[in-house]
Protein backbone atom coordinates (compact mmCIF):
# COMPACT_ATOMS: atom_id res chain seq x y z
CA UNK A 1 0.00 0.00 0.00
CA UNK A 2 2.78 2.70 -1.13
CA UNK A 3 1.55 4.07 -4.84
CA UNK A 4 -0.39 7.44 -4.69
CA UNK A 5 -1.74 8.73 -8.46
CA UNK A 6 -2.08 12.98 -7.94
CA UNK A 7 -4.54 14.71 -9.76
CA UNK A 8 -5.98 18.23 -9.48
CA UNK A 9 -9.60 19.30 -10.01
CA UNK A 10 -8.74 22.37 -12.67
CA UNK A 11 -9.58 21.48 -16.78
CA UNK A 12 -8.63 24.36 -18.62
CA UNK A 13 -11.25 22.95 -21.56
CA UNK A 14 -13.64 23.94 -19.24
CA UNK A 15 -12.87 27.17 -18.83
CA UNK A 16 -13.32 28.99 -22.29
CA UNK A 17 -11.81 32.46 -21.44
CA UNK A 18 -8.74 30.66 -20.03
CA UNK A 19 -8.75 28.37 -22.82
CA UNK A 20 -8.83 31.08 -25.76
CA UNK A 21 -6.09 32.98 -23.32
CA UNK A 22 -3.87 29.73 -24.32
CA UNK A 23 -1.59 30.45 -20.47
CA UNK A 24 -1.14 26.99 -19.20
CA UNK A 25 0.84 26.69 -15.81
CA UNK A 26 1.52 23.14 -14.43
CA UNK A 27 0.26 22.34 -11.07
CA UNK A 28 2.74 23.58 -9.03
CA UNK A 29 0.92 23.06 -5.56
CA UNK A 30 -0.05 19.29 -6.71
CA UNK A 31 3.59 18.44 -7.79
CA UNK A 32 4.82 19.62 -4.74
CA UNK A 33 2.76 17.61 -2.79
CA UNK A 34 3.77 14.66 -4.88
CA UNK A 35 7.69 15.70 -4.84
CA UNK A 36 7.54 15.26 -0.50
CA UNK A 37 5.77 12.12 -0.68
CA UNK A 38 8.02 10.88 -3.14
CA UNK A 39 10.99 11.99 -0.60
CA UNK A 40 9.72 10.06 1.99
CA UNK A 41 9.40 6.74 -0.30
CA UNK A 42 5.99 6.90 -1.42
CA UNK A 43 5.59 5.36 -5.46
CA UNK A 44 3.68 8.53 -6.85
CA UNK A 45 2.37 9.58 -10.54
CA UNK A 46 0.56 12.44 -11.97
CA UNK A 47 -3.01 12.32 -13.91
CA UNK A 48 -3.00 15.84 -15.18
CA UNK A 49 -6.36 17.69 -16.02
CA UNK A 50 -4.86 21.05 -17.34
CA UNK A 51 -5.64 19.85 -21.45
CA UNK A 52 -8.39 17.15 -20.50
CA UNK A 53 -11.21 17.18 -22.06
CA UNK A 54 -13.36 15.01 -19.77
CA UNK A 55 -13.06 13.48 -16.09
CA UNK A 56 -13.54 10.25 -17.44
CA UNK A 57 -10.13 10.02 -18.84
CA UNK A 58 -8.63 8.92 -15.61
CA UNK A 59 -10.14 6.01 -15.75
CA UNK A 60 -7.61 4.23 -17.97
CA UNK A 61 -5.12 5.59 -15.54
CA UNK A 62 -6.35 4.45 -12.32
CA UNK A 63 -6.66 0.82 -14.32
CA UNK A 64 -2.57 1.12 -15.32
CA UNK A 65 -1.64 2.87 -12.26
CA UNK A 66 -3.85 0.18 -9.80
CA UNK A 67 -3.28 3.23 -7.03
CA UNK A 68 -3.58 3.00 -3.69
CA UNK A 69 -4.33 6.53 -2.72
CA UNK A 70 -6.26 8.81 -5.25
CA UNK A 71 -5.60 12.16 -4.29
CA UNK A 72 -6.85 15.53 -6.06
CA UNK A 73 -4.87 18.09 -4.72
CA UNK A 74 -5.47 21.71 -6.18
CA UNK A 75 -2.97 24.21 -7.03
CA UNK A 76 -3.24 26.40 -4.27
CA UNK A 77 -0.99 29.02 -5.92
CA UNK A 78 -3.40 29.69 -8.77
CA UNK A 79 -5.80 32.25 -7.95
CA UNK A 80 -8.25 30.41 -10.41
CA UNK A 81 -8.66 27.45 -8.04
CA UNK A 82 -9.54 29.84 -5.12
CA UNK A 83 -12.55 31.01 -6.89
CA UNK A 84 -14.42 27.37 -6.59
CA UNK A 85 -15.53 27.27 -10.16
CA UNK A 86 -18.87 24.57 -10.31
CA UNK A 87 -17.24 23.30 -13.48
CA UNK A 88 -14.27 22.12 -11.39
CA UNK A 89 -16.15 20.84 -8.40
CA UNK A 90 -18.27 18.66 -11.02
CA UNK A 91 -15.57 17.35 -11.79
CA UNK A 92 -13.66 16.71 -8.88
CA UNK A 93 -16.94 14.95 -7.84
CA UNK A 94 -17.18 12.34 -11.04
CA UNK A 95 -12.75 11.62 -10.41
CA UNK A 96 -14.08 11.08 -6.92
CA UNK A 97 -16.66 8.79 -7.47
CA UNK A 98 -14.26 6.54 -10.12
CA UNK A 99 -11.69 6.26 -7.79
CA UNK A 100 -13.79 5.01 -5.64
CA UNK A 101 -15.04 2.48 -8.14
CA UNK A 102 -12.03 1.18 -8.45
CA UNK A 103 -11.18 0.89 -4.88
CA UNK A 104 -8.78 3.53 -4.16
CA UNK A 105 -8.51 5.67 -0.78
CA UNK A 106 -9.38 9.32 -1.87
CA UNK A 107 -8.20 12.04 -0.38
CA UNK A 108 -8.78 16.04 -1.61
CA UNK A 109 -7.12 19.54 -0.79
CA UNK A 110 -8.08 22.36 -2.38
CA UNK A 111 -10.02 25.72 -1.78
CA UNK A 112 -13.44 24.16 -2.01
CA UNK A 113 -13.05 21.25 -0.22
CA UNK A 114 -11.71 23.30 2.33
CA UNK A 115 -14.63 25.32 2.64
CA UNK A 116 -17.43 22.87 1.61
CA UNK A 117 -15.34 19.33 3.53
CA UNK A 118 -19.03 17.87 4.08
CA UNK A 119 -19.94 18.07 0.61
CA UNK A 120 -16.94 16.23 -0.69
CA UNK A 121 -16.50 13.73 2.05
CA UNK A 122 -20.43 12.80 0.82
CA UNK A 123 -19.77 12.68 -2.76
CA UNK A 124 -17.87 10.02 -1.83
CA UNK A 125 -14.11 11.22 -0.43
CA UNK A 126 -12.50 9.07 2.28
CA UNK A 127 -10.68 12.42 3.62
CA UNK A 128 -10.41 16.33 2.93
CA UNK A 129 -7.15 18.04 3.92
CA UNK A 130 -8.06 21.23 5.88
CA UNK A 131 -5.36 24.37 5.12
CA UNK A 132 -1.84 23.89 4.05
CA UNK A 133 -2.12 20.23 3.47
CA UNK A 134 2.00 18.37 2.65
CA UNK A 135 2.33 17.44 5.97
CA UNK A 136 -0.96 16.54 6.73
CA UNK A 137 -1.05 14.21 3.82
CA UNK A 138 2.02 12.56 4.31
CA UNK A 139 0.61 11.95 8.18
CA UNK A 140 -2.80 10.42 6.84
CA UNK A 141 -1.38 8.18 4.44
CA UNK A 142 1.33 6.51 6.48
CA UNK A 143 -1.18 5.87 9.28
CA UNK A 144 -3.30 3.80 7.01
CA UNK A 145 -0.02 2.31 5.54
CA UNK A 146 0.84 1.38 8.73
CA UNK A 147 -2.91 0.29 9.84
CA UNK A 148 -3.15 -1.86 6.81
CA UNK A 149 0.53 -3.80 7.45
CA UNK A 150 -0.39 -4.66 11.07
CA UNK A 151 -3.15 -6.44 10.71
CA UNK A 152 -3.78 -6.90 6.74
CA UNK A 153 -7.11 -8.98 7.69
CA UNK A 154 -9.29 -5.83 8.96
CA UNK A 155 -7.70 -3.42 7.55
CA UNK A 156 -11.55 -2.00 6.66
CA UNK A 157 -11.36 -1.54 10.31
CA UNK A 158 -12.24 2.00 11.92
CA UNK A 159 -8.65 3.95 12.71
CA UNK A 160 -8.48 7.03 15.08
CA UNK A 161 -7.41 10.21 12.98
CA UNK A 162 -8.30 12.41 15.57
CA UNK A 163 -4.66 13.46 16.39
CA UNK A 164 -3.37 14.17 12.94
CA UNK A 165 -4.31 17.71 12.68
CA UNK A 166 -5.66 19.47 9.46
CA UNK A 167 -8.02 16.75 8.71
CA UNK A 168 -11.97 16.28 7.69
CA UNK A 169 -13.47 12.66 7.67
CA UNK A 170 -16.72 10.81 8.28
CA UNK A 171 -17.52 9.13 11.95
CA UNK A 172 -20.14 7.17 12.12
CA UNK A 173 -21.95 9.17 8.83
CA UNK A 174 -21.30 12.30 10.55
CA UNK A 175 -18.48 14.62 9.55
CA UNK A 176 -15.44 15.36 12.03
CA UNK A 177 -12.83 17.88 12.04
CA UNK A 178 -9.38 17.98 13.80
CA UNK A 179 -7.12 20.72 14.91
CA UNK A 180 -5.85 22.73 12.27
CA UNK A 181 -2.39 22.38 11.59
CA UNK A 182 -0.14 25.62 11.92
CA UNK A 183 1.40 26.43 8.86
CA UNK A 184 5.00 26.09 7.81
CA UNK A 185 7.73 28.07 8.56
CA UNK A 186 10.76 26.80 6.69
CA UNK A 187 9.70 26.54 2.89
CA UNK A 188 13.19 25.63 2.31
CA UNK A 189 12.76 23.00 4.26
CA UNK A 190 10.49 20.76 1.24
CA UNK A 191 11.66 19.44 -1.65
CA UNK A 192 11.78 21.17 -4.87
CA UNK A 193 8.15 20.32 -7.06
CA UNK A 194 8.69 17.00 -9.28
CA UNK A 195 8.45 18.60 -12.34
CA UNK A 196 9.22 15.62 -14.11
CA UNK A 197 5.90 13.76 -13.88
CA UNK A 198 4.64 17.10 -16.04
CA UNK A 199 4.53 16.45 -19.65
CA UNK A 200 6.20 19.34 -20.38
CA UNK A 201 5.93 19.92 -24.05
CA UNK A 202 2.35 20.00 -24.28
CA UNK A 203 2.64 23.12 -21.90
CA UNK A 204 5.83 24.20 -24.04
CA UNK A 205 4.12 23.68 -27.44
CA UNK A 206 0.75 25.99 -26.39
CA UNK A 207 3.01 28.72 -25.58
CA UNK A 208 5.67 28.94 -28.41
CA UNK A 209 2.65 28.85 -30.65
CA UNK A 210 0.04 31.27 -28.98
CA UNK A 211 3.15 33.82 -27.06
CA UNK A 212 6.18 32.93 -28.91
CA UNK A 213 8.21 32.18 -25.48
CA UNK A 214 7.68 29.29 -23.08
CA UNK A 215 6.39 30.44 -19.37
CA UNK A 216 6.90 28.73 -16.00
CA UNK A 217 5.14 29.34 -12.73
CA UNK A 218 7.40 29.63 -9.63
CA UNK A 219 6.31 30.10 -5.96
CA UNK A 220 8.92 31.73 -3.51
CA UNK A 221 6.09 32.89 -0.76
CA UNK A 222 3.35 31.47 1.18
CA UNK A 223 -0.06 33.58 2.48
CA UNK A 224 -0.76 37.40 3.23
CA UNK A 225 -0.27 39.56 6.00
CA UNK A 226 -2.75 41.77 4.52
CA UNK A 227 -6.62 41.54 5.43
CA UNK A 228 -8.75 43.22 2.31
CA UNK A 229 -11.96 42.27 3.55
CA UNK A 230 -13.04 40.05 -0.04
CA UNK A 231 -9.96 37.90 0.26
CA UNK A 232 -10.07 34.27 0.75
CA UNK A 233 -7.25 32.29 2.16
CA UNK A 234 -7.99 29.00 2.57
CA UNK A 235 -4.75 26.93 2.41
CA UNK A 236 -2.06 29.31 3.50
CA UNK A 237 -3.78 31.72 5.80
CA UNK A 238 -2.61 35.44 6.77
CA UNK A 239 0.79 34.07 7.96
CA UNK A 240 3.96 35.41 5.41
CA UNK A 241 6.71 32.67 4.93
CA UNK A 242 9.38 33.01 2.33
CA UNK A 243 11.96 30.47 0.87
CA UNK A 244 15.34 31.74 0.58
CA UNK A 245 16.85 33.40 -2.45
CA UNK A 246 18.83 30.65 -2.67
CA UNK A 247 16.92 28.18 -2.24
CA UNK A 248 14.49 30.24 -5.12
CA UNK A 249 17.83 30.47 -7.38
CA UNK A 250 18.48 27.10 -7.21
CA UNK A 251 14.97 26.16 -8.68
CA UNK A 252 15.70 28.67 -11.40
CA UNK A 253 18.84 27.14 -12.50
CA UNK A 254 17.40 23.30 -12.71
CA UNK A 255 14.26 24.44 -14.59
CA UNK A 256 16.40 26.74 -16.94
CA UNK A 257 18.62 23.60 -17.85
CA UNK A 258 15.97 21.00 -18.26
CA UNK A 259 13.38 23.11 -19.49
CA UNK A 260 14.63 26.42 -21.31
CA UNK A 261 12.14 28.83 -20.05
CA UNK A 262 12.12 32.12 -21.27
CA UNK A 263 9.61 33.43 -18.69
CA UNK A 264 8.56 33.26 -15.21
CA UNK A 265 5.60 33.75 -13.45
CA UNK A 266 6.15 33.91 -9.54
CA UNK A 267 2.87 32.95 -8.38
CA UNK A 268 3.06 34.49 -5.14
CA UNK A 269 -0.08 36.63 -3.59
CA UNK A 270 2.59 39.55 -2.87
CA UNK A 271 6.26 38.85 -4.38
CA UNK A 272 9.07 40.19 -1.77
CA UNK A 273 7.54 41.22 0.96
CA UNK A 274 10.81 40.33 3.42
CA UNK A 275 12.75 43.49 3.86
CA UNK A 276 15.89 43.35 1.65
CA UNK A 277 14.80 39.93 0.04
CA UNK A 278 14.42 41.13 -3.59
CA UNK A 279 17.99 42.87 -3.33
CA UNK A 280 19.29 39.58 -2.13
CA UNK A 281 17.86 37.99 -5.18
CA UNK A 282 18.41 40.24 -7.49
CA UNK A 283 22.50 39.51 -6.86
CA UNK A 284 22.09 35.96 -6.92
CA UNK A 285 20.49 36.49 -10.43
CA UNK A 286 23.24 38.66 -11.46
CA UNK A 287 26.04 36.68 -10.12
CA UNK A 288 24.49 33.45 -11.38
CA UNK A 289 24.07 35.10 -15.01
CA UNK A 290 20.43 33.98 -14.64
CA UNK A 291 18.33 35.82 -17.77
CA UNK A 292 15.06 35.34 -17.70
CA UNK A 293 12.28 38.13 -17.77
CA UNK A 294 8.92 37.81 -14.90
CA UNK A 295 6.26 38.96 -13.94
CA UNK A 296 4.68 39.18 -10.43
CA UNK A 297 1.86 40.46 -8.07
CA UNK A 298 2.58 43.52 -5.40
CA UNK A 299 0.88 45.92 -3.66
CA UNK A 300 0.74 49.34 -4.60
CA UNK A 301 2.22 50.51 -1.21
CA UNK A 302 5.03 48.01 -1.49
CA UNK A 303 5.60 49.16 -5.38
CA UNK A 304 6.49 53.19 -3.79
CA UNK A 305 9.77 51.76 -2.04
CA UNK A 306 12.56 53.41 -4.69
CA UNK A 307 15.07 50.25 -3.61
CA UNK A 308 12.45 47.30 -4.11
CA UNK A 309 11.92 48.80 -7.60
CA UNK A 310 15.30 49.36 -8.54
CA UNK A 311 15.66 45.25 -7.57
CA UNK A 312 13.15 43.99 -9.52
CA UNK A 313 14.33 45.75 -12.42
CA UNK A 314 18.23 44.35 -12.33
CA UNK A 315 16.45 40.79 -11.59
CA UNK A 316 14.70 41.04 -14.34
CA UNK A 317 11.20 42.09 -13.66
CA UNK A 318 8.97 43.16 -16.83
CA UNK A 319 5.68 43.55 -15.46
CA UNK A 320 4.34 44.30 -12.38
CA UNK A 321 0.15 43.04 -11.30
CA UNK A 322 -0.80 45.11 -8.01
CA UNK A 323 -4.43 44.99 -6.95
CA UNK A 324 -5.46 49.09 -7.54
CA UNK A 325 -9.55 47.49 -7.64
CA UNK A 326 -10.94 50.61 -7.88
CA UNK A 327 -10.35 54.32 -8.51
CA UNK A 328 -12.62 55.16 -5.60
CA UNK A 329 -10.86 55.51 -2.22
CA UNK A 330 -14.39 55.31 -0.72
CA UNK A 331 -14.47 51.34 -2.43
CA UNK A 332 -10.83 50.81 -1.09
CA UNK A 333 -11.25 51.91 2.09
CA UNK A 334 -14.67 49.86 2.27
CA UNK A 335 -12.62 47.15 1.46
CA UNK A 336 -10.15 47.56 3.62
CA UNK A 337 -7.48 47.48 0.93
CA UNK A 338 -5.03 49.59 3.17
CA UNK A 339 -4.00 51.47 0.19
CA UNK A 340 -4.26 54.92 -1.08
CA UNK A 341 -4.87 55.94 -5.08
CA UNK A 342 -1.94 58.11 -4.91
CA UNK A 343 0.14 55.08 -4.08
CA UNK A 344 -1.77 53.29 -7.19
CA UNK A 345 -0.68 56.64 -8.99
CA UNK A 346 2.83 56.42 -7.51
CA UNK A 347 3.53 53.06 -7.77
CA UNK A 348 2.60 53.04 -11.75
CA UNK A 349 5.04 55.93 -12.16
CA UNK A 350 7.97 54.51 -10.35
CA UNK A 351 7.35 51.44 -12.00
CA UNK A 352 7.53 53.18 -15.61
CA UNK A 353 10.84 54.90 -14.52
CA UNK A 354 12.66 51.48 -13.97
CA UNK A 355 10.92 49.60 -17.55
CA UNK A 356 8.89 47.64 -15.35
CA UNK A 357 5.19 47.19 -16.95
CA UNK A 358 2.39 48.35 -14.50
CA UNK A 359 -1.03 45.89 -14.56
CA UNK A 360 -4.15 46.51 -12.70
CA UNK A 361 -6.90 44.35 -11.00
CA UNK A 362 -10.04 45.87 -10.99
CA UNK A 363 -13.26 44.82 -9.42
CA UNK A 364 -16.84 46.79 -9.54
CA UNK A 365 -19.85 45.58 -7.82
CA UNK A 366 -18.31 46.26 -4.32
CA UNK A 367 -21.47 46.51 -2.11
CA UNK A 368 -21.83 50.71 -1.69
CA UNK A 369 -20.07 51.59 -5.29
CA UNK A 370 -22.17 54.12 -7.22
CA UNK A 371 -22.37 55.78 -10.33
CA UNK A 372 -19.54 58.12 -9.49
CA UNK A 373 -17.29 55.36 -7.84
CA UNK A 374 -17.46 53.84 -11.05
CA UNK A 375 -16.32 56.87 -12.89
CA UNK A 376 -13.47 57.49 -10.82
CA UNK A 377 -12.13 53.67 -11.53
CA UNK A 378 -12.27 54.60 -15.59
CA UNK A 379 -10.74 58.11 -15.21
CA UNK A 380 -7.90 56.34 -13.33
CA UNK A 381 -7.72 53.80 -15.79
CA UNK A 382 -7.73 56.42 -18.31
CA UNK A 383 -4.94 58.76 -16.64
CA UNK A 384 -2.71 55.75 -16.21
CA UNK A 385 -2.92 53.15 -18.63
CA UNK A 386 -1.13 50.47 -17.28
CA UNK A 387 -0.05 47.99 -19.78
CA UNK A 388 -2.90 45.61 -18.99
CA UNK A 389 -5.95 45.14 -16.74
CA UNK A 390 -7.65 42.47 -15.22
CA UNK A 391 -11.39 43.29 -14.49
CA UNK A 392 -13.89 41.09 -12.38
CA UNK A 393 -16.82 41.58 -10.20
CA UNK A 394 -17.01 41.55 -6.22
CA UNK A 395 -17.31 37.49 -5.90
CA UNK A 396 -17.87 36.39 -2.36
CA UNK A 397 -15.80 33.84 -0.90
CA UNK A 398 -16.66 31.84 2.36
CA UNK A 399 -14.36 33.27 5.51
CA UNK A 400 -14.64 36.79 4.42
CA UNK A 401 -16.08 39.35 6.28
CA UNK A 402 -17.31 40.36 2.71
CA UNK A 403 -18.72 36.83 2.27
CA UNK A 404 -20.20 37.52 5.95
CA UNK A 405 -22.07 40.87 4.66
CA UNK A 406 -23.83 38.73 1.36
CA UNK A 407 -24.42 35.81 2.12
CA UNK A 408 -27.77 35.87 3.30
CA UNK A 409 -28.36 36.74 -0.38
CA UNK A 410 -26.54 33.88 -2.32
CA UNK A 411 -29.35 31.74 -2.01
CA UNK A 412 -29.71 29.88 -5.88
CA UNK A 413 -26.04 30.74 -6.48
CA UNK A 414 -23.29 31.07 -4.91
CA UNK A 415 -20.37 30.25 -7.48
CA UNK A 416 -19.26 30.95 -10.99
CA UNK A 417 -19.42 28.17 -13.50
CA UNK A 418 -16.23 29.69 -15.22
CA UNK A 419 -14.22 32.38 -14.67
CA UNK A 420 -15.57 34.43 -17.40
CA UNK A 421 -19.21 34.42 -15.60
CA UNK A 422 -18.65 37.43 -14.47
CA UNK A 423 -22.53 37.01 -12.72
CA UNK A 424 -22.74 39.40 -9.57
CA UNK A 425 -24.18 36.73 -6.95
CA UNK A 426 -26.13 39.42 -4.61
CA UNK A 427 -27.56 42.79 -4.78
CA UNK A 428 -25.37 46.48 -5.57
CA UNK A 429 -26.28 49.66 -7.23
CA UNK A 430 -26.76 47.89 -10.39
CA UNK A 431 -28.44 44.36 -11.85
CA UNK A 432 -26.12 41.73 -12.64
CA UNK A 433 -26.51 42.57 -16.76
CA UNK A 434 -25.49 46.44 -15.91
CA UNK A 435 -21.74 44.60 -14.82
CA UNK A 436 -21.21 42.17 -17.58
CA UNK A 437 -21.81 45.46 -19.90
CA UNK A 438 -19.69 47.45 -18.26
CA UNK A 439 -17.21 44.98 -18.52
CA UNK A 440 -17.41 44.60 -22.20
CA UNK A 441 -16.95 48.53 -21.88
CA UNK A 442 -14.23 49.16 -19.98
CA UNK A 443 -11.63 46.41 -21.74
CA UNK A 444 -13.00 48.71 -25.05
CA UNK A 445 -12.47 51.85 -24.06
CA UNK A 446 -8.94 50.53 -22.46
CA UNK A 447 -7.55 49.25 -25.56
CA UNK A 448 -9.14 51.93 -27.47
CA UNK A 449 -6.95 54.08 -25.75
CA UNK A 450 -3.92 52.27 -25.93
CA UNK A 451 -4.28 52.03 -29.61
CA UNK A 452 -4.77 55.89 -29.98
CA UNK A 453 -1.29 56.43 -27.74
CA UNK A 454 0.76 53.92 -29.63
CA UNK A 455 -0.80 56.08 -33.14
CA UNK A 456 0.52 59.48 -31.55
CA UNK A 457 4.13 57.35 -30.80
CA UNK A 458 4.01 55.76 -34.71
CA UNK A 459 3.27 59.45 -35.86
CA UNK A 460 6.54 60.68 -34.46
CA UNK A 461 8.08 57.64 -35.18
CA UNK A 462 7.27 55.29 -37.55
CA UNK A 463 9.58 52.69 -38.03
CA UNK A 464 10.11 52.40 -34.15
CA UNK A 465 7.18 50.25 -33.83
CA UNK A 466 6.61 46.72 -34.06
CA UNK A 467 3.43 44.57 -35.61
CA UNK A 468 1.74 44.34 -31.91
CA UNK A 469 2.08 48.16 -32.05
CA UNK A 470 -0.01 48.60 -35.06
CA UNK A 471 -2.45 46.53 -34.29
CA UNK A 472 -3.33 47.82 -31.65
CA UNK A 473 -4.09 51.17 -33.16
CA UNK A 474 -6.08 49.14 -36.12
CA UNK A 475 -7.94 47.58 -33.10
CA UNK A 476 -8.94 51.20 -32.07
CA UNK A 477 -10.40 52.48 -35.34
CA UNK A 478 -12.16 49.62 -35.14
CA UNK A 479 -14.03 49.94 -31.47
CA UNK A 480 -13.95 53.37 -31.68
CA UNK A 481 -17.61 53.60 -33.00
CA UNK A 482 -18.86 50.95 -31.17
CA UNK A 483 -17.80 52.35 -27.83
CA UNK A 484 -20.21 55.51 -28.26
CA UNK A 485 -22.77 53.31 -28.47
CA UNK A 486 -21.83 51.47 -25.38
CA UNK A 487 -21.87 54.02 -23.64
CA UNK A 488 -25.20 55.18 -24.55
CA UNK A 489 -26.84 52.19 -23.18
CA UNK A 490 -24.53 51.74 -20.14
CA UNK A 491 -25.97 55.45 -18.68
CA UNK A 492 -29.76 54.59 -19.87
CA UNK A 493 -29.20 51.21 -17.46
CA UNK A 494 -27.91 53.72 -14.79
CA UNK A 495 -31.07 56.15 -15.18
CA UNK A 496 -33.31 53.16 -15.41
CA UNK A 497 -32.18 51.94 -12.30
CA UNK A 498 -31.47 55.25 -9.82
CA UNK A 499 -34.01 57.69 -11.74
CA UNK A 500 -31.47 60.53 -12.69
CA UNK A 501 -29.26 61.28 -15.00
CA UNK A 502 -26.03 60.33 -16.16
CA UNK A 503 -23.13 62.88 -17.03
CA UNK A 504 -21.59 61.74 -19.72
Amino acid sequence: MNTILFSHSYFLRFDPKQWATAQPYPPLATIGAAALMRENGWRVSLFDTMFVGDPNEVTPVLKTERPDFFVVYDDGFNYLTKMCLTNMRDAAYRMIRLAKDRGCTVILSSSDSTDHYEEYLRQGADFVLLGEGEQTLLELVTALRDNNQRDPVSSGSPTDFSAIRGLAYLQNQLPLKTAARPVMRDLDALPLPAWDLVKMEDYRNIWMKQHGYFSLNISTTRGCPFKCNWCAKPIYGNRYHARSPLHVIKELKELKEKYAFDHIWFCDDIFGLKPGWVSAFADLVESEDLRFRFKIQSRADLLLQQNYVEALARAGCENSWMGAESGSQKILDAMDKGTTIEQITGATRLLREHGIRPSFFIQFGYPGEVKEDIEMTIRMIRKLLPHEIGISVSYPLPGTLFYEKVKAELKEKANWTDSDELQLMFKSTYPPVFYKKLHRYVHREFRNRQGWMTLRKALKAPFSLGFKEYKRVMAACWYFPGLIVEKIRLGQYMRVNLNRPVND
